[in-house]
């Protein structure tokens, strides 16, 4: 059997332009690489595309002639997946579809009852390696899709769907593909290779925004530290990578296992290979011995999310009131050479704009290095949409590509979607302005930090400051969404369409 695994083209610019960084899709080679020998699989990560993505499939699925094509997708791309699925099956009638990522997990019911489903054949939830595995096998006369958990197959033209499996053993799952078989290359952040890799999954914390436990569950699982290494060396000395992003969704919660991990890795003395990573700003408060490790082991950057200056917010989201945790472990890592980006939510309940103003505000005070800003989005499946729900401030229910944190999909007690729409940007530029690198970011952040602060910076703000002047802070508002609301739209994919564009944030 021959499958082909396809990643979506959308892409966010949250915290630097889209053309900037292009990372590899790690689930998909995950997935393929759990595949059986004797059988080939191919990846596409159509990120890499996006500008030629019809001529691109044409070519390349033409030539391999894939059995089963998967596709994995994000709420938010789940549009764009349908269109590509509509290509796929123009290009090839007999091949067979599956899905899998988030959305398929999240909202499988909903899909196999919706008009979608006609063009759908499977959908693999949760952990793809396992039922992707048993699914080719099935397909080549070898397993049954009946006895294969976290499947949805169809029988007599209705979607089946089998019991959900327990996590999987991740002492078991081979290592993800990385080699000739994934056919879109020149991955980067800046100017430098990335690559993707994992150390453990899952997440204990009970945040009631995120939607990360109907993944795997309120779970956290770890890899062996020899796995972590082995993946390391190939990724350092294979695959020349300089930069290792780990996608972990909390890899902190062990400290004691953490610290373990960086002694190995650090004793290996990787020389100019640089690690990010994503934690939890309580856990990184509370150990500075592993903050000290991390930063020992070659960790020059780290993701919190710390959503929120206020107490009542935090509450809302069920996060605790965290300011103070924050501002120590954002010391912690300052104090051992570790940049820190900060993540923070705007469209809480009780936001009028003042609370805007004072969420940026906060982000000043905490003297992160960046930050990763995103609106409220009622995520399918989170507690936090409920709420918003029997609120009546959602305001837009359905129509999910609008779902990247950039929207403002719901609304305030104090602000309509489009006030808090244009809040959130303006308040962006009035309070934060451009981005001012701190010394720490100057000392540590390499010679594009100094690009940006003495030749690009001073060329963007002439620019930007001209164009405000002729235009006012309405007009620069209204060019820069238009910008925005096209960055996801692929011209080659509308014939694929089932209903036309919808556009959002007209004005007069």
């Amino acid at each position: 059997m021959k499958a082909v695994l396809i990643s979506m083209p959308d892409v966010t610019p949250i915290m630097i332009h889209e053309r900037a960084i292009h990372m590899p899709n790690h689930g998909i080679a995950c997935v393929a690489g759990n595949v059986d020998e004797g059988h080939d699989v191919f990846i596409i990560d159509l990120n890499r595309k996006r500008s030629s993505i019809k001529k691109y499939l044409t070519k390349h699925l033409g030539k391999i002639r894939p059995d089963i094509v998967g596709l994995s997708s994000m709420t938010w791309q789940f549009e764009t997946c349908m269109k590509i699925i509509r290509l796929v099956k123009s290009l090839l009638p007999d091949v067979k579809i599956v899905i899998g990522g988030y959305h398929a997990t999240l909202m499988y019911e909903s899909i196999a009852e919706s008009p979608d489903a006609g063009d759908i054949d499977f959908i693999v939830r949760g952990e793809g390696e396992e039922p992707f595995r048993r699914l080719m096998n099935a397909l080549a006369g070898n397993d049954t899709f009946e006895d294969i958990p976290s499947l949805s197959y169809k029988k007599d033209g209705e979607f089946v769907h089998n019991d959900r499996g327990p996590n999987l053993n991740l002492a078991k799952l081979k290592m993800p593909v990385r080699d000739k078989r994934r056919l879109t290359w020149g991955y980067h952040s800046m100017f430098s290779r990335v690559e993707l890799m994992e150390t453990s999954r899952g997440c204990t914390r009970d945040c009631n925004f995120c939607s990360i436990n109907h993944m795997y569950g309120r779970s956290y699982r770890t890899y062996s530290i020899e796995r972590i290494l082995a993946d390391l060396d190939y990724l350092y000395i294979k695959k020349k990578a300089q930069w290792v992003f780990i996608v972990d969704d909390n890899m902190v919660l062990n400290p004691k296992w953490v610290i373990q991990v960086c002694e190995a890795i650090a004793d290996r003395k990787y020389k100019g290979l640089n690690l990010v990573v994503q934690a939890d700003c309580v856990s990184m408060a509370k150990n500075p011995e592993m903050v000290r490790k991390m930063a020992e082991a070659g960790f020059k950057s780290v993701f919190m999310g710390i959503e929120n200056g206020s107490e009542k917010n935090l509450a809302t989201m069920n996060k605790g009131n965290i300011v103070d945790e924050a501002k120590r472990a954002i010391e912690n890592c300052h104090n051992n050479g570790i940049m820190v980006i900060a993540g923070l939510i705007f469209g809480l309940p009780e936001d009028s704009e003042q609370e805007i103003i004072e969420n940026y505000e906060f982000y000043k005070f905490l003297e992160a290095d960046t930050s990763y800003l995103q609106m409220l989005t009622p995520y399918p499946r989170t507690r936090i949409r409920e709420e918003l729900l029997k609120r009546n401030l959602v305001t837009n229910k359905n129509d999910f590509q609008w779902y990247n944190g950039l929207w403002a999909n719901v609304r305030t007690k104090y602000l309509t979607s489009e006030q808090l729409q244009y809040f959130f940007w303006l308040h962006r530029q009035k309070v934060m302005g451009w981005w001012e690198p701190s010394t720490f970011a100057m000392e540590r952040g390499g010679a594009w930090v100094r690009v940006w602060k003495y030749a690009i910076r001073p060329f963007m703000k002439f620019f930007y400051e001209r164009k405000t002047r002729r235009l006012g802070w309405e007009g620069r508002y209204k060019d820069e969404m238009l910008r925005l609301r096209l960055m996801n739209v692929f011209p080659d994919l509308e014939e694929y369409s089932r209903k036309s564009s919808s556009v959002r944030w007209e004005w007069d």
